[in-house]
């Protein structure tokens, strides 16, 4: 290697001498940071366990190159001092520390069976502070990606919960088993933010967001259990109403099926039992106060009158359906005759198979469909026009 002048070792020195500042000062950072504070206080477990321990490996060895670095510089600073003038022997001294391998990193211990009979011992390994310099930049991103991402996960674990912890504070975090369940909620998921972040990544939004929505819903029923005590007469008055249209969504249900059952064909109808008087048995026996019950029964009875509707809707959509056939019927017998071919003898048969099937008792309403829709196309093909 070509020796340096004393300009070029004096130009080489200071630049070091900035990068080692440099170095210094990011690895103080690097102690401090939130993320490593963060895993010293909580030992990692998990995925960030798993990962933590090549980090940490990592960060140990930028320690020992930067005490590697001040080693090498030190010595090319004191070699410097020496003389105002620098001979050749310093300039190689110098040339070597600064350019060349020159530090001792390693011995090793070399087995009889590789040794030759003259040969060394010992086989020492050297690196220059260029390849220290590499090693460190090299080594440096998966630390701070690994450092970032843990405490980004807590910063973001905490400013999701903070406001949940607050408006737990506001309607009590023991109310209710619902709520002490979110309040352990967020304690599960502090937990896990210091302990096993890498882990939760990516999922933190969606668990922040899954206790809000719970926080949200639970908030709203005891809001909603408030004014159903400070306004018990009126609530119960209106759940009796609510019974009342219950029963009668029954009652036409009932009086629908047993039109279906014997006027169209079809498969088993649902059938579910009048709740009424037992859901009015039980209104009667709740007393002012019993907002929970009362909020638990009115839920009953809302879903018991879906239900009731989803069954109306079902047995008289096809009472519907078979009205809506006849009337198609009549409307393409009378388009048939509007079009001249209402006594042709394939439009009449045509006719006679959709009207006999529809007059059936019970009638099906499938066979039905198929038939008109074959009489409209004969229709279609004496008269020449579209249908």
């Amino acid at each position: 290697m070509k020796m340096l002048t004393a300009a070029e070792i004096d130009s080489e020195l200071s630049r070091r001498e900035t990068e080692i500042d440099a170095i210094a000062a990011t690895l103080v950072e690097l102690d401090k940071h939130p993320g490593h504070n963060l895993v010293r206080e909580f030992p990692p477990t998990g995925e960030t366990e798993r990962r933590w321990g090549p980090i940490q490996q990592a960060i140990a060895e930028l320690w020992e190159d930067f005490g590697r670095l001040r080693t090498i510089l030190d010595t090319a600073r004191q070699t410097r001092r020496r003389h105002l003038m620098l001979s050749d022997r310093d300039r190689v001294e110098l040339t070597q520390l600064l350019r060349e391998k020159s530090f001792e990193v390693s011995r090793e211990q070399i087995p009889l069976s590789r040794r030759t009979i003259t040969g060394p011992r010992e086989e020492i390994r050297y690196i220059s502070l260029a390849d220290i310099l590499d090693r460190m930049r090299a080594g440096f991103p998966a630390v701070v990606e690994f450092l970032e991402t843990v405490e980004t996960v807590n910063a973001k674990v905490a400013a999701g919960v903070t406001p949940l912890r607050v408006e737990l504070d506001k309607v009590g975090a023991t109310t209710t088993p619902a709520l002490r369940a979110i309040r352990d909620g967020i304690a599960d998921l502090l937990g896990r933010a210091a302990a096993d972040p890498l882990a939760l990544a990516s999922e933190v939004d969606d668990r922040i967001a899954e206790l809000t929505e719970q926080l949200r819903q639970e908030a709203a029923t005891l809001a909603e259990l408030r004014v159903l005590v400070a306004n018990w007469d009126d609530a119960v008055t209106k759940l009796r109403e609510e019974l009342e249209g219950l029963r009668q969504a029954r009652t036409r249900t009932a009086l629908a099926r047993a039109e279906v059952q014997q006027k169209i064909l079809t498969g088993p109808l649902p059938q579910h039992g009048d709740e009424t008087p037992a859901l009015r048995a039980e209104l009667d026996a709740l007393r002012p106060g019993e907002g929970e019950a009362l909020h638990r029964l009115r839920a009953r009875i809302a879903d018991a009158r879906a239900q009731a509707a989803a069954d109306e809707q079902l047995i008289q959509g096809l009472l519907d359906r078979r009205a809506e056939l006849r009337g198609r019927l009549g409307a393409y017998q009378a388009r048939a005759n509007r079009l001249g071919v209402g006594e042709d003898r394939d439009v009449m048969s045509a006719n006679r198979i959709a009207t006999g099937l529809l007059s059936r008792t019970p009638c099906d309403l499938a066979a039905v469909t198929r038939a008109i829709a074959d009489y409209r196309g004969v229709i279609a093909q004496k008269s020449g026009r579209t249908m």
